[in-house]
């Protein structure tokens, strides 16, 4: 038996169609990722530091731009721990609960994959503008949401909140919750057992999640930009702050915040892969 379980095991070596089809498949695959990822990443680098570093670092200090770079980490603060405890939340009532509502919940989640960012601005607009349902209410207690930092937080807030709570509902689903009954059942207090053993199990999903969603935050354009009303030095984050600069034909000052955001996100890329790494190890 031993030795037909090895027979049925054994690696066959790869035919020379098989070897042809993977040098295919593999060159595909990396001549689309160039075409499309390093090659764009590459042109911005190379057209932000195009007069010099100096002139790029000169760029990254106007003063509206060092405001735009401030309101992007500044709703990045707001947003992502916002939507991490949402996350939580969502997905331990999903993976741990049978309700009434669970499937327009977990569609309600999925809801900004398949709505336009821009779209999503314009209902907040229709909501809280002057015009809009709550405007009159807002106006009389002088509160401004729309052309205003708290429109741009609750745009990213809806563009982004699914990414937490798609990374842990399958992750939680999968490991079960016997552990945490058992603990529960011997005396333990919910918010003891989340700490010491849900926590611990989904923790590195957890960082997976919120990396992704911190990454959505700093590149959101669409929907900001229908509520921002691009006030220079107050409602542009980076990305709009990009399309002002190069509207204005002010091309190096544009790609050096362009620049900025490409290693953000190359930041991103590298801890997002860590994570993968580290979490593979850690099973």
């Amino acid at each position: 038996m031993a030795a037909g379980a090895s027979v049925a095991t054994e690696v066959r070596p790869m035919t020379g169609g098989q070897r042809t089809a993977r040098v295919a498949m593999l060159a595909v695959s990396f001549g689309f990722l160039g075409l499309l990822l390093l090659a764009p990443l590459g042109a911005v680098l190379v057209q932000a530091l195009a007069k010099g570093l100096g002139e790029w670092a000169f760029s990254l200090k106007d003063p509206d731009t060092v405001a735009s770079i401030k309101l992007t980490l500044l709703t990045a603060a707001i947003v992502v721990p916002v939507n991490t405890i949402f996350g939580i939340c969502a997905a331990w009532a999903i993976a741990r609960f049978e309700f009434r509502g669970k499937s327009l919940l977990v569609t309600l989640i999925d809801l900004p994959f398949a709505v336009s960012p821009v779209i999503a601005g314009l209902v907040l607009v229709f909501l809280f503008g002057t015009q809009g349902w709550f405007g009159q209410w807002l106006l009389d207690r002088d509160v401004q949401v729309i052309f205003a930092v708290p429109g741009i937080v609750l745009a990213t807030i809806f563009i982004s909140f699914p990414y937490v709570a798609r990374e842990l509902i399958p992750l939680m689903q999968q490991q079960g919750s016997d552990e945490e009954v058992a603990a529960l059942s011997l005396g333990a207090r919910p918010w003891t057992t989340f700490v010491r053993i849900t926590l611990p199990k989904i923790r590195w999903g957890l960082l997976y999640g919120v990396i992704l969603c911190n990454a959505r935050v700093m590149g959101e354009f669409g929907a900001v930009s229908v509520v921002s009303g691009h006030i220079r030095g107050i409602t542009n984050t980076m990305p709009l702050q990009v399309e002002i600069l190069y509207n204005e034909y002010n091309f190096v000052a544009a790609f050096a915040v362009a620049s900025l955001l490409a290693m953000l996100a190359i930041l991103t890329l590298v801890a997002k892969t860590l994570v993968e790494w580290r979490s593979g190890g850690a099973h």
